[in-house]
C-alpha cells in the first residue's frame, strides 16, 4: 500500500510537536508538571530534541536504500552523518546512540555495536521508528523488520522490541485503522513474554500507566516503559493528536519521547490536518543542535520524500 502524503506528514508533524511539547517536562513527575504549568498544552520556544533529528536521519536511510537496507548501510550513514560531529559529548543523543558510536570507534560491527554497551534497552530506536512505519504502510511485519535492521547497530533486546512495536503500529495507523487495531499491531510485533510485550498488554487492558514505570531505575529512557506510556496516551486520547500528545507529555518521565511516539501514532491516523494548526506553525526546519547533518530539513519535506521512496519501491 502506498502511503498517503497527508498521513505521512501528520505522522512526522505529530512526532515533532510531541517532541517539542514534551521537552521541558522531560524527567519530571506529573506532580512537578502540574505545579509548574497546571497542564502542559502549549509548545515553548526552543523546538524539539534528538527525537526529531534522529527521525530525519532514519528517514534518510529509507530514502537512500529502501527495503534493501542493511546494517552495513546504517553503519556507513553513522560514519558519514554522526561520527564526524561526535568528537566531544554528543549533545542530546541517547545512551544507545552514544554506545554505538563508541563501539564503531573500537572497530565493532553489528550486532555487537548494539550489544556491547549496557544501554541496548534504550528508547533511542523507538523514538526514530516512525519512518519505517510510513515506508511500510499496511505491512507491520515489514516495518518491524526494517526498524530492527537500524536497531541492530545501536540497540539490542528490549530496545529493538520497542522500535518494532512503534514501527508496526505506525504502519497500521497509516491505513486509518481504529486505535485498538493500531495498538494490537504494536503488541503483535514483539515477543509475548518480553518486558515490552507485557507492558503494552497492561496498558491495552486499561491498567494504570504508573504500573509500567521503573521507579527504582535512575534513568527514564527505558524502551519498555516509554513505549508503553506512549501507547497508553494514544489510547487515552482516542487517537486524536492533541489529546494523545498532551496526555503523554503530562505523564513526565521521558516526556519528549513518549509524546513524540504518541504524536506519530495519532498523526498517522488523523493526517496533517489532525495536528493543531498552532502547533504546526511552531515546527520549523531542524536546527541541527543534536545532529548537525540534518540541519535545515523540515519533517514535512522528509515525509514527502518517504512517500516518494515507498512509491518507487512498489513500482
Amino acid at each position: 500500500m502506498t502511503p498517503s502524503r497527508s498521513r505521512a506528514r501528520g505522522c512526522l508533524l505529530g512526532l515533532a510537536v510531541g517532541d517539542a511539547l514534551g521537552r521541558p517536562a522531560e524527567n519530571l513527575t506529573p506532580g512537578q508538571i502540574e505545579a509548574r504549568w497546571g497542564r502542559l498544552t502549549e509548545i515553548e520556544p526552543g523546538g524539539g530534541t534528538d527525537d526529531t533529528e534522529y527521525t530525519i536521519f532514519a528517514a534518510s536511510l529509507l530514502t537512500r536504500h529502501g527495503g534493501a537496507l542493511t546494517p552495513e548501510d546504517v553503519v556507513a550513514a553513522y560514519r558519514e552523518q554522526i561520527l564526524p560531529y561526535a568528537g566531544g559529548p554528543m549533545k542530546g543523543a541517547g545512551f544507545s546512540e552514544r554506545g554505538a558510536v563508541q563501539a564503531m570507534r573500537r572497530g565493532f560491527a553489528p550486532p555487537l555495536t548494539g550489544r556491547w554497551h549496557p544501554h541496548g534497552w534504550s528508547d533511542g530506536l523507538a523514538m526514530r521508528a516512525a519512518p519505517y512505519g510510513i515506508f511500510a504502510t499496511g505491512n507491520p511485519a515489514e516495518a518491524a523488520r526494517l526498524v530492527a535492521v537500524d536497531g541492530s547497530v545501536s540497540n539490542a533486546g528490549e530496545g529493538v522490541h520497542g522500535g518494532a512495536a512503534v514501527a508496526a503500529a505506525v504502519a497500521v495507523a497509516m491505513t486509518g485503522a481504529p486505535v485498538d487495531e493500531v495498538v494490537a499491531a504494536g503488541i503483535d510485533a514483539v515477543p509475548a513474554d518480553s518486558w515490552t510485550g507485557r507492558n503494552l498488554r497492561a496498558v491495552a487492558d486499561g491498567g494504570d500507566p504508573a504500573g509500567v514505570i521503573a521507579v527504582h531505575y535512575p534513568w527514564t529512557d527505558l524502551a519498555p516503559e516509554a513505549v508503553a506510556l506512549a501507547f497508553h496516551a494514544y489510547l487515552a486520547g482516542g487517537g486524536e493528536v492533541f489529546e494523545s500528545v498532551t496526555t503523554a507529555a503530562n505523564l513526565g518521565r521521558d516526556a519528549d519521547t513518549t509524546a513524540a511516539i504518541a504524536g506519530a501514532l495519532a498523526g498517522a491516523g488523523r493526517g496533517e490536518e489532525g495536528v493543531p494548526e498552532r502547533w504546526r506553525a511552531e515546527i520549523g526546519p531542524a536546527s541541527g543542535k543534536c545532529l548537525p547533518a540534518v540541519a535545515g530539513r523540515h519533517v514535512r519535506d522528509v515525509a514527502d520524500e518517504l512517500v516518494q521512496a515507498a512509491s518507487r519501491e512498489r513500482g
